[in-house]
């Protein structure tokens, strides 16, 4: 099947009109998008938008061989007005299926928001997935064979995406392509980013794609390190890495704190963000948990590792670090840094950047400070990827 994106933004389009944001205004050139519209094999239109026709010769096609055009989702404002010669849009109802005589099969898949998904299997038998914006499928529950390519809002909902992994309807050969792109996803190579870590993309619009051809499916990073000061938003850069996958394991290596009510309402606060499909455990024994098979991996974090494994070790005592607690913690990181390294799971680890504030007063937060950078380094070097968060910005030192 060949498919034509008409458009890839949200349905009010990117910048939207008289928006006054940074994200609006940044989106210029190939970053503005039209409402997203899909236009497969010249035969069938998903999703009539606003100046289809012209979009559609813009992209070098023609809508005169539409056969079918199917919405996917209510369209709030005024009608739009369908061009001469397109047979009036429709949806096909839940779980039922439509046959073109292009031979198309068009499967409407329930979703759990207002709007209606659509499995398309080509002549030839290729198989893609469209979701509508702010929708994910409904019940899933069977395992499913992968699609060649799923077209879905990424950004606003990566628990679709994640759904749709649980159950193997998306595989490591399955093209996913962002779309309905709105103003709360910051443009260009930000986006790009975001968007490869959970193994998607983004194509500019009326760009032509090949359903089934693979070559450009973005490569997930398996270790990834991000780093930042308190409160730089590197503990939600790292949940964001990992939202668009199943059955996470969240490793929190602060302990309970009991009596620490500050402590719990930070605790808390995580707690609410995180998918409700991810499982949390509170340990600081990383290395077994490493070297087990399993879903991807999130510490949180490797800061208060280091504090519970020099306190493991002695090392606020002078005397005790000289003759033997030193050693003690090389050794600790050393096995932990091996791990990451033998691993097999997707490993997100974030850490505290303290090296660049105040120099501490006394000995030993200064050894802290010290041991800290060591840790972050020897984790680095056995990441892919490197991330450095500055006020909710993320820098890319590595990857």
């Amino acid at each position: 099947m060949e498919l034509t994106l008409l458009g890839t933004g949200a349905p009010a389009g990117l910048p939207r009109p008289d928006c006054p944001c940074a994200a609006c205004a940044a989106a210029l050139g190939p970053d503005s998008r039209a409402a997203t519209a899909l236009l497969l094999d010249g035969a069938l239109l998903l999703d009539l938008t606003p100046g289809a026709a012209f979009a559609a010769a813009r992209a070098g096609r023609s809508l005169t061989g539409v056969r079918q055009v199917l919405l996917s989702h209510p369209h709030d404002g005024p009608a739009v007005e369908v061009p001469a010669g397109l047979p009036q849009p429709g949806r096909v109802p839940d779980r039922q299926e439509l046959t073109l005589l292009t031979g198309h099969r068009v499967r409407a898949v329930a979703m759990d928001a207002p709007g209606t998904g659509y499995a398309v299997t080509g002549p030839e038998g290729q198989r893609l997935l469209y979701l509508p914006p702010g929708g994910a499928p409904a019940g899933l529950a069977e395992p499913a064979e992968p699609y060649d390519m799923v077209l879905a809002d990424v950004a606003g909902r990566p628990d679709a995406l994640a759904k749709l992994r649980a159950v193997g309807a998306v595989g490591p050969t399955t093209d996913v392509v962002a779309v309905h792109l709105d103003h709360d996803v910051p443009p260009g190579p930000e986006l790009g980013r975001r968007l490869a870590a959970a193994g998607a993309r983004t194509v500019p619009d009326g760009t032509t794609l090949a359903v089934g051809a693979y070559e450009d499916v973005p490569d997930v990073p398996r270790r990834t390190l991000v780093l930042g000061g308190a409160r730089s938003g590197k503990s939600v850069e790292a949940e964001r890495r990992l939202e668009a996958f199943p059955d996470v394991l969240y490793v929190a290596t602060g302990g309970s704190r009991n009596g620490d009510t500050e402590w719990s309402v930070r605790v808390a606060a995580h707690r609410e963000r995180r998918p409700g499909s991810w499982r949390t455990v509170e340990t600081c024994d990383l290395v077994p948990l490493l070297a087990e098979e399993g879903p991807p991996v999130l510490v949180d974090c490797l800061s208060l590792w280091l504090t519970d494994a020099m306190d493991s070790v002695g090392a606020w005592d002078d005397a005790v670090w000289a003759e033997r607690g030193e050693k003690a913690l090389r050794e600790r990181v050393r096995e932990l840094t091996e791990a990451v390294r033998s691993s097999r799971r997707a490993v997100v680890a974030v850490s505290n950047e303290v090296g660049s504030g105040i120099v501490p007063s006394t000995a030993s937060g200064r050894r802290y400070r010290d041991e800290l950078g060591r840790l972050n380094a020897g984790f680095a070097e056995q990441c892919e990827q490197v991330l450095l968060v500055v006020a909710g910005q993320a820098l890319v030192l590595r990857g």
